[in-house]
């Protein structure tokens, strides 16, 4: 046996938990096992410490392993119960089809049904089925009306209920997107046609979506405004660039098609930066709101944030910040040395 694998064996035996504190169980371990800390090796050191690690935490770690099984477990099974909610969803709402005869009221009942199912799963299947229902219905019109709107209201949607944030959006958008380029590539003639009426409905939807959005603000609750101070940077930062944001969406999915329907996408996208008024507008008029009434609770959050910067776990981190600024200022110095002495020797 080695000096190394000696001194972690003699560590392991000598560790004892039943001092009260972890800096009593260290001292006794160290004096027993008569280490002094001052004269060991780099690698000496690191298996003290990694010792003295195992042998503390191997308690904790098997309650986080354990943890981390009932978390998959739980997470397999919230899956699971998720799917049969969507599922039990749909039942209900087909029994209730059934049921009605008025074709009026089938809209309205296919319009509560985009309210309560969990669009996001569903996304690109749901765009799929919308285009080719509006090809296939098609006769001699144009059909950038029917898709346009029915892509409004899928954005629209799928949107409207969740966080407002870059992540999200460019998420749906580009699902969206990507699902329609599908569509347009298996019908090459009227590829342009379709690929505009789904930008233009992209776009009314986000516009409709933030200009919720906008409404909502003034009757927000208090417990819901955690969402914006949170997020608060962030959120005035997307609304900003809203439109470069919908730019950059059809750039990324247009590098990933074929050579035709990128040429169709980067002429479509140069040809609607001039036409994203509204969409600037919207979301600027939103940004002013959040600013006016939320920076007060921002600043308060920024108050927590400077509290948590004081907590025993930041100020280890500065401490040890500043104990690398002190290693890398004596090597640095070192290095100046070696190299002065060897010009002063030449």
């Amino acid at each position: 046996m080695n000096k190394i694998e000696t001194l972690r064996e003699t560590l392991k035996k000598v560790y004892n938990h039943r001092f009260k504190s972890i800096p009593d169980r260290i001292d006794h371990a160290l004096e027993d096992a008569k280490i002094t800390l001052d004269k060991l090796s780099l690698n000496e050191m690191k298996t003290i410490t990694e010792t003295l690690i195992e042998e503390e935490t191997q308690n904790l770690k098997k309650d986080v392993e354990k943890l981390l099984e009932q978390k998959e477990a739980l997470e397999r099974t919230l899956h699971k119960k998720s799917e049969e909610l969507q599922n039990a969803k749909y039942t209900i709402f087909n029994a209730i089809e059934k049921k009605i005869e008025n074709e009026n009221n089938i809209h309205v009942l296919h319009q509560i049904k985009l309210q309560s199912i969990d669009l996001y799963d569903m996304l690109s299947e749901m765009v799929e089925s919308a285009m080719i229902t509006a090809l296939e219905n098609d006769t001699d019109r144009d059909i950038d009306d029917s898709i346009k709107e029915v892509i409004k209201e899928i954005t629209y949607e799928s949107i409207k209920e969740g966080s407002l944030n870059t992540i999200r959006v460019r998420k749906i958008l580009s699902t969206i997107l990507a699902t329609a380029i599908d569509i347009a590539e298996a019908t090459p003639p009227r590829a342009e046609e379709l690929l505009l009426a789904t930008l233009k409905g992209m776009r009314s939807g986000l516009i409709k979506s933030i200009d919720r959005f906008k409404q909502r603000l003034a009757f927000m609750p208090v417990e819901a405004k955690h969402i914006l101070i949170e997020d608060y940077d962030t959120i005035i930062e997307d609304l900003n660039q809203t439109d470069t944001i919908f730019s950059q969406i059809i750039i990324t999915q247009a590098s990933q098609s074929s050579q035709t329907i990128r040429k169709i996408l980067m002429e479509l996208n140069q040809e609607m930066r001039y036409d994203l008024e509204e969409l600037i507008l919207i979301s600027k008029e939103t940004a002013e709101i959040i600013k006016e009434k939320f920076s007060n609770l921002a600043k308060i959050a920024v108050k927590k944030a400077d509290i948590a910067l004081h907590s025993p776990k930041a100020q280890e981190a500065k401490r040890m910040g500043i104990q690398a600024w002190g290693v890398a200022k004596v090597a640095l110095e070192n290095a100046i040395k070696s190299a002065k002495d060897v010009i002063d020797k030449k």
